[in-house]
């Protein structure tokens, strides 16, 4: 494997120069995958691909990576001896059962370089105090991720996690963070907490939010309705990161905030369509990614079933790095109403600009064989907004009009709040 810090600062270098580093490393994961994973030897040898000469533009000839694939031969991913396995990670399924992830203290390391970078890139330094409000129990990685980097860049951690507003605003007024981790709606609910008790987040040491696990803009980069109110409450920078447990990389905003770069040295990304074909730079689709210098599961190709698109110019940060736009939507959440195509975050936009809608979720039926039905359930603190009203607001935006059922805020709660999701649950499919 090769050594992580050698290409520290290749997103600075010209796009030639980014792309052979990019066609070397490729070339070094490619021939690891093929030589240690027993599940890689058997793809790659029958691939017809000259691993050892293999090129970007090649790169599409190989096989896709599926999240099946990884849950029917997950023992065949591994690359390395069990004794080399320091840590393992579940992610979520495509049948519902978590699957196994493992790394080695190499892939470790490298999560932490990775995140170094990231934090590095919206102006995080190691004078800074980091509050942590994701978890890093419950075999999941982020939050595990998070602290690596922090550790790494030299900052200080809070490791506060899921824990209750009352705990997060005792930490916040005893240890003056400067910097909070976590999910866009509970960052909001923080903010709105302080607020209704007398204090103002605007005074606080608060100048950072590194937003997780939700879309933070629209796919012209402006911030969405959610990313406005952090702004409002905080008077902070917000930055918006992108990750899944399988690629072991994340993508961040830098200061210039027009999306998460990719780290050239530590992955290929990829934008296809439903037909497996790459598509061009702004061009949306499935984000597809290989992520390099991993050790334990190395992956080729893996299809993460997000949808958005690369930005191939030039940032004024000054990196030539190709950077992700905003997550869309999911491939599997994708609905087509009346021959009209809907992501559900279109749907969540939409409901988070009405400031009468407390709490909601979507509910997926099929129609036909070509249409499916969809269903918002919302809870309102404002009777004047009505069923019709959040119906009407929703046909002129997405041009489709789905029935509105209106419940109480408690109701809601229980369903999108479970046990069993680590995430609100705001998207409900019973095709």
């Amino acid at each position: 494997m090769t050594e992580l810090y050698r290409y520290r600062q290749i997103a600075f270098s010209a796009p030639d120069a980014i792309r052979e580093v990019q066609e070397n490393r490729l070339r070094e994961h490619l021939t690891y995958c093929r030589e240690h994973s027993p599940y890689y030897r058997r793809i790659l040898n029958n691939s017809g691909v000259d691993l050892g000469s293999i090129t970007l533009d090649q790169l599409s000839g190989l096989p896709f990576t599926e999240k099946s694939d990884i849950e029917q031969y997950n023992d065949n991913f591994c690359a390395v001896p069990p004794a080399k396995i320091v840590d393992i990670v579940l992610s979520s399924g495509t049948t519902g059962r978590p699957t196994r992830l493992m790394y080695t203290d190499y892939d470790l390391q490298r999560l932490a370089y990775n995140e170094e970078k990231s934090f590095e890139g919206c102006g995080i330094t190691e004078e800074d105090i980091v509050l942590l409000t994701c978890t890093m129990d419950r075999c999941f990685v982020a939050g595990l991720a998070y602290f690596l980097g922090i550790r790494s860049l030299g900052a200080a951690a809070i490791r506060n996690g899921l824990n209750s507003l009352e705990s997060h605003r005792d930490i916040i007024e005893r240890m003056d963070p400067t910097v909070i981790v976590g999910v866009p709606t509970f960052l909001k609910k923080l903010g709105l907490y302080l607020q209704e008790i007398g204090i103002n987040p605007v005074k606080t040491a608060v100048s950072k939010l590194v937003c997780i696990g939700e879309p933070l803009r629209d796919k012209d980069l402006a911030l969405l309705e959610v990313g406005d109110d952090l702004q409002n409450i905080w008077q902070a920078k917000t930055f918006s990161t992108y990750a899944s447990s399988e690629i072991v990389t994340t993508f961040c905003e830098c200061t210039s905030q027009q999306g998460g770069h990719l780290h050239p040295d530590l992955a290929v990304v990829e934008i296809v369509n439903e037909n497996g074909t790459v598509l061009p730079p702004g061009t949306i689709g499935e984000v597809v990614v290989t992520p390099m210098a991993v050790e334990g599961m190395p992956l080729v190709r893996f299809r993460t079933g997000d949808i958005s698109f690369l930005i191939s110019t030039p940032c004024s940060c000054g990196r030539f790095s190709a950077r992700l736009g905003p997550i869309l939507g999911r491939k599997k959440q994708m609905m087509k109403i009346r021959g009209t195509t809907i992501y559900p975050q279109a749907v969540y936009s939409v409901l988070e600009e009405l400031n009468a809608v407390s709490e909601y979720y979507i509910m997926v039926t099929s129609e036909s064989d070509l249409s499916d039905s969809m269903t918002v359930y919302a809870a309102v603190n404002d009777m004047s907004c009505t069923a019709d009203t959040i119906q009407d607001r929703l046909q002129a935006r997405l041009r489709v009009k789905p029935a509105v059922v209106i419940k109480d805020e408690e109701t809601i709660k229980q369903q999108v709040y479970t046990p069993k999701s680590r995430k609100p649950v705001h998207f409900i499919d019973r095709r």
